[in-house]
């Protein structure tokens, strides 16, 4: 608990830091066990999933893994926050073609900007964007966003119930 500005610009008493979870071994696992199975029931059709990196990286490597070992992959990319400059001057990393069904991935998912952003990178790509999954939703209007935008929405968890099972509360 404390005082926060998230990457919406928006101010919160709590921050919730997915990487402290999705960066360790036994975090992987879980995630990729949990966002699998949800992405099986919800999207069959994706074959590839990412996000705008860094939060959405660790996530589809969880999913991209975990699909390998059920013998169903499903690919992983990562999207720049700016095309890149050098060398081949991708903003798409990790093979991604063009014409492809995808899942874009968001770690935590607060006013959905950075979903947004990545569903117009893959729409210009000629992708096609089945929906968003985040890991977990602050229930801050980003929902709401993705839906109005006319797209699906898979949450795994919501801050308050990470904050409920933790023994705290909302203050936000």
């Amino acid at each position: 608990m404390g005082n926060f500005t998230l990457s919406s610009g928006v101010r919160s008493s709590y921050y919730v830091d997915c990487r402290k979870t999705t960066m360790s071994a036994e975090g992987q696992f879980l995630v990729g066990q949990v966002a699998f199975q949800a992405l099986r029931e919800r999207e069959p059709a994706v074959c590839w999933v990412g996000g705008l990196t860094l939060g959405a990286d660790p996530v589809a490597y969880a999913i991209a893994q975990r699909s390998w070992m059920e013998g169903d992959p499903v690919e992983a990319f990562t999207i720049r926050k700016q095309t890149k400059i050098h060398g081949t001057g991708q903003r798409i990393e990790g093979g991604l073609p063009s014409g492809v069904s995808v899942m874009v991935i968001e770690d935590t998912l607060t006013s959905g900007e950075s979903a947004l952003q990545a569903i117009k990178v893959l729409e210009d790509h000629k992708d096609t964007v089945l929906g968003v999954l985040a890991l977990v939703d602050r229930d801050a209007g980003g929902a709401e966003a993705i839906r109005a935008a006319g797209y699906p929405l898979i949450t795994l968890f919501t801050a308050a119930e990470l904050l409920k099972a933790s023994g705290r509360s909302v203050i936000d």
